[in-house]
C-alpha cells in the first residue's frame, strides 16, 4: 500500500496509525513512512491519547550520558527494558554502548533479533525453555550473552543443560544486600556458589560481579555495598576464578541503575584487580528521563557529583503522554481522556504541562500551575481545576510523566516529533 493510501485509510478511520488499534493491516505504519505522511500532532493527524518522543531531546540525553561515563572510562550498557524498542537500541549503540541490559530470555531474544550481539541480562535464567532460548542464541558465535548467579542449585541446573550442549555460559556472580532482592548475602553463600561453578569446567564461566544497588536508599549503605563489591573482585581475581580473564574478553564488574549511577561511576572506576577488567554502568531511564522520581534522582546526582556539575547541562524529559479534554461535568473538573492503561501511575500521577487548543492556539501554551491529576481509571483521568480556568471540550493536554518504564510497556508505536511536532519517525516496541 503507498504512504497515500495509509493516509487516506487512516483519514478514513479505517485503522490507527500509530497507537493500538490496528484494523485490518498487519502493522499499523511502514516507519519508514513516518517522514512522508506528513503528520502533525497539532494537526490532529494522531488519534490521542498517544505517547510521543521528541527527538532533539533524545539525542541531548544520549550525548548526555555518553560523555558522562567517559569522563569515568567505563562502558555503558543501558537497561533495555525501560523501551524494548530496538530503534532505541540501536541508537544507543551507534553512540557508544557497549552492549544492551535485559531482564528475561524472551528480552533478550528480541534483542537478537534486531541486531543486539552483546547482552547482559541482569537476571537469573531458570527453566528450561528460556535455557533453550539462549542455547538457541548462543549457536551464532557473534553473540555474546552474561546472566547471573546466586545459588549453587541454579549453577548446577545451568550447567547440566549447557553440558549436554556443549555451550559455555558466561555467568556473573550477583552479591546482594541484606533484605534486598537477588544475590548472595554473605561469604558463606558466596562460597557455596563458587564451589558448584568449579563443578562444571567447560560449561559454566564465571566472567564477574553484578550488583544492583537500588535496592537501597542511603548513600552511605551503597557505598559500602559497592566497596564489598570491589573487595570480591580482587578475592575471585587473587583466588584464580578470573584466571581465564584477558584484554579481549575481560573480566566484568556492573552495576547501576538510574538513581546512582554517578556513585557506582565513583566507586568502580578505576580499579585493579590484577587481571582484565571492563567496568560496566546499566542506567535505561536517561535516554528519556522524566519529571518525577528520576528527574528527583537526577538533581541529587547534579549536586553530588563532580563530573556531572561540570558538564553544565542536565537529561531532559523526552517522553510526553498527549490526550484530549473529555468532559466538564463540573466547574473544578474535567475529565481527560487519559487512564491507567496508558501511563505510569505508580511513582506519581501524569503532570499536565501544555495545553493546545485547535483551531484557535498556533503553538502549545503553558497549563496553569493548580492543575493537577488527582485520580485515574483505565481510560480517564481527574483533572482538578479552578472555576472559571480557560479550558474546553476538545483541547489536547500534554502530561509529563514519572517512571518511563511503566508507560513505554502500555504503548506498541510512539511517533517520534521534531520541534515543529511533526512526525519524523515511528518508534516500535516489543513488550
Amino acid at each position: 500500500m503507498s504512504d497515500t493510501n495509509y493516509q487516506n485509510t487512516w483519514q478514513s478511520g479505517m485503522i490507527d496509525p500509530l497507537n493500538k488499534g490496528i484494523g485490518e493491516l498487519p502493522h499499523p505504519l511502514p516507519p519508514a513512512a513516518a517522514n512522508t505522511v506528513q503528520w502533525n500532532l497539532l494537526n490532529e493527524d494522531l488519534s490521542l491519547p498517544t505517547a510521543v518522543l521528541y527527538e532533539e531531546r533524545l539525542a541531548h540525553n544520549l550525548d548526555w550520558m555518553q560523555r558522562f561515563v567517559a569522563e569515568y572510562d567505563v562502558k555503558l550498557a543501558p537497561h533495555g527494558k525501560t523501551t524494548m524498542a530496538p530503534k532505541l537500541f540501536a541508537r544507543q549503540l551507534a553512540t557508544g554502548a557497549w552492549g544492551i541490559t535485559l531482564a528475561t530470555a524472551h528480552q533478550t531474544q528480541v534483542g537478537y533479533a534486531h541486531g543486539v550481539r552483546r547482552v547482559l541480562m541482569a537476571n537469573q535464567l531458570v527453566g528450561k525453555q528460556n535455557m533453550q532460548i539462549i542455547s538457541r542464541l548462543l549457536e551464532d558465535p557473534g553473540f555474546e550473552f552474561y546472566c547471573l548467579i546466586d545459588s549453587a542449585e541454579l549453577v548446577d541446573q545451568l550447567g547440566k543443560f549447557f553440558s549436554g550442549r556443549q555451550q559455555t555460559l558466561k555467568v556473573l556472580l550477583e552479591l546482594g544486600p541484606t533484605g534486598g532482592r537477588t544475590g548472595v548475602r554473605n561469604d558463606a553463600q558466596q562460597q557455596t556458589v563458587l564451589d558448584a561453578v568449579k563443578r562444571w569446567p567447560g560449561s559454566i564461566a564465571l566472567a564477574g560481579i553484578e550488583v544492583y544497588e537500588g535496592v537501597l536508599k542511603e548513600e552511605a549503605e551503597i557505598r559500602l555495598f559497592l566497596q564489598r563489591a570491589v573487595q570480591c573482585m580482587r578475592d575471585l581475581a587473587q583466588q584464580g576464578y578470573l584466571q581465564h580473564c584477558t584484554p579481549a574478553q575481560p573480566a566484568v564488574l556492573t552495576g547501576a541503575g538510574s538513581a546512582w549511577y554517578d556513585v557506582v561511576a565513583e566507586e568502580f572506576s578505576g580499579i585493579d584487580i590484577g587481571v582484565p577488567l571492563q567496568v560496566v554502568l546499566r542506567p535505561g531511564c536517561y535516554l528519556t528521563h522524566d519529571v518525577g522520581i528520576y528527574r528527583a534522582a537526577q538533581e541529587q546526582i547534579l549536586t553530588r557529583n563532580p563530573v556531572a556539575h561540570k558538564m553544565r547541562s542536565q537529561l531532559l524529559p523526552a517522553l510526553q503522554l498527549w490526550a484530549y479534554v473529555q468532559s466538564i461535568p463540573e466547574s473544578d473538573k474535567a475529565i481527560i481522556a487519559l487512564g491507567k492503561r496508558d501511563a505510569a501511575f505508580d511513582a506519581g500521577l501524569p503532570l499536565p504541562v501544555q495545553r493546545f487548543r485547535p483551531g484557535q492556539d498556533t503553538l502549545p501554551q503553558a497549563t496553569p500551575s493548580h492543575w493537577q491529576v488527582t485520580g485515574m481509571m483505565d481510560q480517564h483521568a481527574y483533572l482538578k481545576i479552578d472555576t472559571g480556568d480557560d479550558i474546553r471540550v476538545g483541547d489536547m493536554i500534554a502530561f509529563d510523566i514519572s517512571h518511563p518504564c511503566l508507560t513505554f510497556d502500555k504503548w506498541r508505536h510512539l511517533p517520534v516529533l521534531d520541534a515543529q511536532f511533526n512526525v519524523i519517525d515511528v518508534v516500535q516496541t516489543f513488550f
